[in-house]
């Protein structure tokens, strides 16, 4: 998955375009051939002072950034103050040269050989001193032996350009030519050095400089081999324009370096940090290509076919193993991004994975983010009911259904943003391009029905979004979304909603609430009061429905419509429930005992979805009634119609409680958008209509409609109905004339403790 930001390019920086125009410029004018050997001469030595300067002074400033490693900083410290004397030496020669370009006058200046000396030898040393950072074993093995093959490819191409007459401008430096060999193999020897420590520190894992930034250094000490080996501007022999260009190449090159190193030093001082074991490197390739090159070169012309036939099988050799190798080397690095890609990405939607998104959002938060981008935002995607897939239709169908999601959310998120599934049905978005269009657009693009198979589907999700702040990461988004995605599942699902400061302080309310509350439970501050259900037609009551209430040890009531949702969220509405079932029983039972045929016939409890959820609920009831003396038909189950359709093993626990003998109730009827359809499927015994149709039935045309195909809807399929919420004479008359026989209301009664509620029975009926 891209990145949510992209960093500039280090070859944009004004610097390194000036050093790249002025070798162009160089470039330009020796291979014109304009001018005499006077004017290159000088030339050569002008335009390779500033050269050192600022290879000195580039260094100075990658020495000099804040966060780099001790090691890093010493060995650019080296590098500057050994291009600072080459600089002086420099500066010696070009006077010199100035006042007499002569060839018979160059003598190669004392003062610059002795600079330079000093210089290579310093940054040589402190090369060879850098840690490796290998580690034991073949580990080390490999970096050894990585090192040494480049060393043996150079000195096979130095040993090469010593002795070809071609290169040297000698008939042979290996007779009558003692003291030029010795000089050319010296100098050769030195730069090999130099050559072998900077490849060694390359191919280590502390290197102090980048791969990008060692390239056009390393590529300077070549260009550097190839006047030691040749030898220009030795006094009297003709010199042409390139073995000048070669002469000023060098020093300009390696200026690269240092410019693309504090370029990205000063972006990231990580850089530098210890790098994981490399596996494999060109380098030896390279070398081993050029150790053939040199083989076929130094061939005479009049060799025989036996020579050549067995160099050409060597060479076809070493050729066919590099080929093999870099096949195996690309099979390795493909094998390597499969493991990568599993590592990071979901394996069903090929989105990014957990681990992967964390990743990349810590490097999108930690780069700066365009003004013009605004806010960056991380959005937590839940699709809702998405259990009641894999549940109805099965996982196939619900891993499909995820697979398009997936798409659907891609195209949703604009170019550079971050898409994750974290697991199940949840996802996440990074994105700094308008978070809060970038929502709204994922649930609309959501909204739209999916075909998956035979089957078209409705997905909904919600969204809890969170901005990034100062010094945010992805656990911190992580939470701060999780709270508003939590928020938003309270309000009603299918909505977006954004993280503030309030909700965790509710949050943090919620769960000291949760902690009083389980406290509350074991202490006895519970109590039971009960509602009659009452006959329409004679107001007598035929049953009760139990609530729960929590009085405080100060006798202060907590109300339930504030404990009840936390005991929702955090589970202890099973304990709670456990305890309601089994006093609701027990009274139950008490009042058929004291009261006989004037008690209620009927207790109703309620039961959470999560309930239903708990293996060994029916269990439970069992027990309850068994251990109360309850008859399994006094007992009626109130569940909501969400809770009914929470999936299958939801579904078989309600016909193993209509097996056992208790009555299911299906409370606030309408209210849900399946109604219909699980009644086909539910084995309720009744229905309870919910109060909001109730409230404005005697002057909304609808709710009187809605009321009468509910009844219309119960007598077809010999259901008993309760109609909830009754508070005047008005609505029950009209509920009567509907049809409806049982009702529950305050025009009736209010809950009432057991010992008030008792005296009720045998009283005279209540008629409205």
């Amino acid at each position: 998955m891209e990145r949510a930001v992209v960093t500039r390019s280090p070859w944009r920086d004004p610097v390194l375009l000036a050093v790249v125009g002025y070798a162009l410029v160089g470039c330009l004018f020796y291979l014109s051939d304009v001018g005499g050997f006077a004017v290159r001469v000088e030339l050569l030595w002008v335009l390779q002072v500033p050269a050192d300067l600022a290879l000195s002074v580039l260094s100075w400033r990658v020495a000099g950034v804040a966060g780099i490693t001790r090691s890093a900083r010493r060995f650019w410290t080296t590098v500057s103050l050994g291009a600072a004397l080459i600089f002086l030496g420099d500066i010696v020669h070009t006077v010199l040269t100035v006042r007499d370009p002569r060839p018979e006058a160059l003598d190669g200046s004392t003062v610059q050989v002795g600079c330079f000396g000093v210089a290579i030898a310093a940054i040589t040393v402190v090369m060879f001193t850098y840690s490796p950072g290998a580690g034991p074993g073949r580990e080390r093995l490999r970096w050894w032996l990585d090192s040494v093959t480049v060393l043996v490819g150079g000195a096979v191409i130095a040993w090469y350009l010593a002795f070809d007459p071609s290169v040297s401008g000698q008939d042979s430096l290996g007779s009558g030519s003692g003291g030029r060999l010795t000089t050319v193999l010296t100098g050769s020897a030195v730069v090999l050095l130099t050559l072998f420590a900077g490849v060694r520190t390359m191919l280590s894992r502390s290197a102090p400089l980048t791969q990008l930034a060692a390239g056009p250094m390393l590529v300077a000490l070549l260009l550097q081999c190839v006047p030691v080996f040749v030898a220009p501007l030795q006094p009297g022999e003709p010199i042409g324009p390139v073995a000048f260009l070669i002469r000023l190449l060098p020093t300009i090159v390696a200026v690269a370096g240092p410019a693309i190193q504090y370029r990205q030093a000063s972006a990231d001082p990580g850089v530098f940090a210890r790098r994981p074991d490399k596996r494999y490197s060109l380098m030896p390739y390279i070398a081993a290509t050029l150790t053939s090159v040199a083989l076929l070169a130094s061939l005479p012309a009049d060799a025989g076919i036996r020579i050549w036939g067995v160099v050409a099988g060597a060479v076809g050799t070493i050729s066919l193993v590099v080929g093999r190798q870099l096949v195996a080397l690309r099979e390795l690095r493909e094998h390597e991004g499969r493991l990568v890609e599993q590592a990071t990405h979901d394996s069903l939607t090929r989105l990014l994975n957990r681990a992967g998104f964390g990743e990349q959002v810590a490097a999108a938060l930690a780069a700066p983010v365009p003004p013009a981008d605004g806010d960056t935002a991380l959005l937590l995607v839940d699709l809702d009911d998405f259990k009641n897939v894999n549940d109805t239709l099965g996982h196939g169908v619900g891993d499909e259904l995820l697979v398009a999601v997936a798409a659907r959310m891609r195209a949703a998120v604009p170019a550079g943003g971050l898409v994750a599934r974290f697991g199940g049905d949840e996802f996440a978005v990074l994105t700094s391009a308008d978070p809060e269009a970038t929502a709204r657009r994922i649930l609309d693009d959501l909204s739209t029905p999916i075909v998956v198979g035979a089957q078209t589907l409705l997905v909904h999700a919600s969204v809890g979004a969170a901005r990034a702040g100062p010094g945010d990461d992805l656990d911190a988004l992580l939470r701060d979304a999780d709270i508003a995605l939590y928020e938003g599942k309270d309000r009603g699902k299918g909505t977006v909603v954004w993280y503030a400061p309030e909700m965790r302080t509710r949050l943090v309310e919620t769960a000291e609430l949760g902690a009083r509350l389980r406290d509350g439970i074991g202490a006895g501050e519970l109590r039971l009061v009960y509602q009659p259900i009452v006959g329409m037609d004679d107001g007598r009551i035929v049953g009760t429905e139990a609530l729960v209430r929590w009085f405080l040890p100060d006798g202060t009531m907590v109300s339930p419509a504030q404990f009840i949702p936390v005991a929702e969220r955090t589970g202890l509405v099973v304990p709670l429930g456990r305890w309601v079932l089994r006093e609701a029983c027990r009274q139950a039972a008490a009042w058929a005992d004291e009261h006989g045929a004037t008690a209620p016939v009927s207790m109703n409890v309620n039961v959470a979805g999560r309930q239903l959820q708990e293996p060994g609920f029916v269990d439970e009831v069992a027990a309850a009634l068994t251990d109360a003396g309850l008859p399994a038909e006094r007992l009626v189950i109130e569940v909501t119609e969400t809770a009914a359709l929470n999936g299958r093993e939801v579904l078989a626990t309600l016909h193993e409680l209509r097996a056992l003998g208790v009555r299911l109730a299906l409370d606030d009827f309408g209210t849900a958008a399946s109604s219909l359809g699980l009644l086909l499927t539910c084995p309720v015994t009744s229905l309870k209509l919910d109060r909001s149709f109730v409230e404005s039935i005697t002057t909304v045309t609808r709710q009187a409609a809605v009321a009468t195909a509910v009844i219309q809807i119960a007598q077809a399929l010999d259901l008993d109905v309760v109609a909830e919420g009754i508070e005047t004479p008005e609505q029950a008359a009209l509920l009567r004339r509907l049809g409806y026989r049982r009702a529950q209301g305050f025009l009736y009664h209010r809950p009432q403790p057991p010992e008030k509620l008792a005296g009720l029975w045998a009283a005279t009926p209540l008629h409205v």
